[in-house]
């Protein structure tokens, strides 16, 4: 058989390219440090199979507390960020981790009890006025304890109560260092009270004697946050696949894959992008 010059290129070419392939396949993915909330709900597995038939990018989600999730960004161990701690966010963007963060969705808090109430809490909008209650019947209570959004959240809400937990904790306040489900586990096999997301709360299999005991007061809104991290702290940042996800997960076709994530004919997190700033 005779190979022109033509022939021979074509081939190596051909080669090259099939070696490469499998390489490059292997490579279109990013690691997505997220939450705990966004994973146990189910609203990744019902959004990344969009993305990826759309994109082709694999999306891997490493799910964490909040916190945890942050520092996994500030290590250069993900390529995006999507977390739900307003001002650690901010401070991960002004520290220089982020060139921008963005909003993409919101849910809110709610308290979880047991049905028999010890701390007559039950149908009140007041959150900081139901856990000085809890305080003061040292009924159970159940943390995260686990530095996530969601504990921060319930940190913040104790000094609204003007409850000073290093002073006025004791047997009755149990902090597991624990994600969400685990956590709600734990509740429900001491009929404690638990602050918890409400997606989470939802997708929850486990309740026993558990009900939502309070909940609608403003303070427990839960605003989600996604940031790319910044290639110039760290170069192997996928920039431009990280960005493809941030910028989907925010557009038309982004927000309505969230709206459309259901369970019982509940929405579990209701999209509100914008841009920090607008």
């Amino acid at each position: 058989m005779k190979f022109t010059r033509r022939s021979l290129l074509v081939a190596a070419s051909l080669a090259v390219t099939l070696a490469l392939s499998p390489a490059q396949a292997q490579d279109k993915f990013i690691v997505v440090s997220s939450t705990t909330s966004t994973q146990d709900s189910g609203l990744f597995g019902h959004i990344l199979p969009i993305f990826k038939a759309k994109t082709g990018i694999d999306v891997r989600v490493v799910a964490q507390g909040t916190g945890q999730a942050l520092d996994t960004g500030r290590r250069g161990d993900a390529d995006v960020v999507f977390v739900h701690d307003k001002v650690a966010e901010e401070k991960f963007v002004a520290d220089g981790f982020s060139p921008e963060r963005r909003e993409v969705m919101y849910n809110d808090f709610v308290l979880i009890g047991p049905k028999s109430d010890p701390a007559k809490v039950a149908g009140s909008k007041d959150i900081a006025g139901s856990l000085k209650k809890i305080a003061e019947a040292k009924a159970p209570f159940a943390s995260r304890g686990d530095k996530s959004g969601t504990h921060a959240a319930e940190l913040r809400l104790w000094r609204v109560a003007a409850i000073d937990l290093e002073k006025d904790k004791g047997t009755w306040y149990r902090e597991l260092g624990q994600g969400m489900g685990p956590t709600l586990n734990t509740a429900a096999g001491m009929n404690a009270y638990v602050l918890a997301d409400r997606a989470t709360w939802l997708s929850f299999k486990n309740r026993a004697d558990l009900t939502i005991v309070v909940e609608g007061d403003q303070r427990l809104f839960n605003q989600y946050g996604i940031m790319l991290v910044n290639p110039a702290k760290h170069a192997h940042v996928k920039k431009d696949l990280g960005q493809t996800f941030i910028d989907w997960i925010t557009s038309p076709e982004g927000q309505k894959a969230i709206a459309d994530y259901k369970i019982g004919g509940e929405s579990l997190f209701f999209p509100n992008f914008r841009k920090a700033g607008t």
